[in-house]
């Protein structure tokens, strides 16, 4: 990876200023200058990717029970905006808050007409199972983003804290690169090896408070390293210090205006 500085990923499209995983969310992050955005993907009971980080809906909809067992059209009738502070004091329209499918989404960065990084997590244990990432597979074959070509301006990543799930990403669509998320340090890791042919390492930023010697490990083992969700100044020094190519944050503005304070190295 060869970039001046680290990479700035709006996490949930920067879930501190919007309602996270809202279209509202992802389009301010981009107009920040946020490099790329993550999200999280679930399938619902009908066979649709839905933007949408918890098993059940009670934190950030109006919706009850399991995101999994409600088809796409009982999920567009809920409200994942209300919620949060900012819809008291922003103008939300209800196109840009209601439900997010990983397909607007995609139509949304196609719109945009510049290069953005998209990360998508596939959420595991999930019912579905390998389902989840082979409807994903297809999704990204269908707009062209499954082989990455060098002059597309959109750029997949697919993420999971499940190795399986990045051995199936592997086998389906061996060009897309894969992140091997982690909390804890699994065996093997804090030496450098990274699970299923994963060439990015994506340590929650406690791990690399708690673990000084992990990130200089994989990067001397030749992996990519991007960390979450590094939110704080404190947080921001550190992952600096450590010289990593990726920060999945909250807050993309308040990082990218600390990067500008960062002497060129």
């Amino acid at each position: 990876m060869s970039h001046d500085r680290p990479l700035v990923f709006a996490h949930r499209g920067g879930a501190e200023a919007l309602p996270e995983h809202t279209l509202a969310a992802y389009l301010r992050a981009l107009d920040e200058g946020a490099d790329g955005v993550e999200c999280d993907v679930r399938l619902t009971r009908d066979g649709h990717l839905v933007c949408v980080h918890d098993r059940r809906l009670n934190r950030t909809s109006n919706g009850t029970g399991l995101v999994s067992a409600k088809t796409l059209a009982e999920l567009e009738a809920l409200d994942f905006a209300s919620w949060h502070p900012a819809a008291a004091t922003e103008d939300l329209s209800a196109e840009h808050t209601r439900l997010l499918t990983l397909e607007r989404l995609l139509d949304a960065l196609r719109d945009r007409g510049r290069p953005v990084r998209l990360l998508i997590e596939t959420k595991h244990p999930s019912r579905y199972g390998a389902e989840v990432e082979r409807r994903l597979v297809e999704m990204l074959r269908r707009y062209g983003l499954a082989e990455p070509a060098p002059d597309d301006p959109i750029r997949v990543t697919v993420m999971s804290f499940a190795a399986l799930a990045l051995r199936r990403i592997r086998t389906m669509a061996p060009g897309i690169p894969t992140v091997y998320l982690m909390e804890i340090l699994p065996p093997g890791v804090g030496r450098g090896r990274l699970p299923f042919g994963a060439r990015i390492a994506g340590p929650g930023v406690g791990l690399v408070r708690a673990r000084p010697n992990l990130v200089p490990n994989l990067r001397a083992a030749g992996h990519g390293v991007y960390v979450w969700t590094v939110n704080g100044d404190e947080d921001v020094s550190l992952v600096l210090a450590h010289q990593v190519d990726g920060i999945i944050t909250d807050r993309p503005r308040f990082v990218l205006d600390r990067l500008e304070k960062v002497p060129p190295v």
